[in-house]
């Protein structure tokens, strides 16, 4: 992998992290590539193509150049990550960090909380609910947020935070 597109990486998965925290600003520092050759430094652009993609998913609501090394970015609300719409074509997959087969391997504090905040989205939705239909869209918000939190200790208690800031999100 290029240094271009790990730093792109990397700037992604700080942001994904940031985002459970809350909507607000961070600058992000790539530094103004005067040591690059040709004059265009690769990590700015790289990380300024990600911003993009990251604004289509949800999880930045905009970006600008603060200075010649640096964006300024708005992070989204969580909603707007798993509201965000399905694209048929992904730039840079992000597999899934916690990808149970079923939901039964889940904690049930997690479960609890996963099944409100699909129950609070479909229902705004005025979607007829059956309990197929509610797994799948619970399988598919644990998957939009745990791609926001890291592996480590205690990881399901942190996905149980993010599920909470979600709910409130939800109003």
């Amino acid at each position: 992998m290029s240094a271009p597109s790990e730093a792109a990486n990397r700037a992604e998965n700080w942001l994904r992290q940031r985002q459970v925290n809350g909507p607000h600003d961070v600058l992000i520092i790539t530094g103004r590539g005067t040591m690059s050759g040709g004059g265009t430094p690769p990590v700015h652009e790289a990380v300024r193509r990600r911003l993009f993609a990251l604004r289509r998913v949800g999880v930045i609501t905009l970006h600008r150049e603060q200075t010649a090394g640096s964006f300024q970015v708005s992070l989204a609300p969580m909603r707007s990550m798993i509201d965000a719409p399905r694209r048929n074509r992904v730039h840079h997959p992000r597999p899934s960090r916690l990808a149970p087969a079923s939901l039964a391997s889940l904690k049930p504090e997690t479960l609890r909380l996963l099944r409100e905040s699909a129950d609070t989205a479909l229902s705004g939705l005025g979607v007829k609910m059956t309990e197929a239909f509610l797994d799948d869209e619970m399988l598919r918000q644990l998957r939009a947020i745990s791609t926001a939190v890291p592996e480590g200790p205690n990881r399901e208690e942190r996905i149980q935070t993010a599920i909470r800031r979600l709910l409130r999100e939800y109003g």
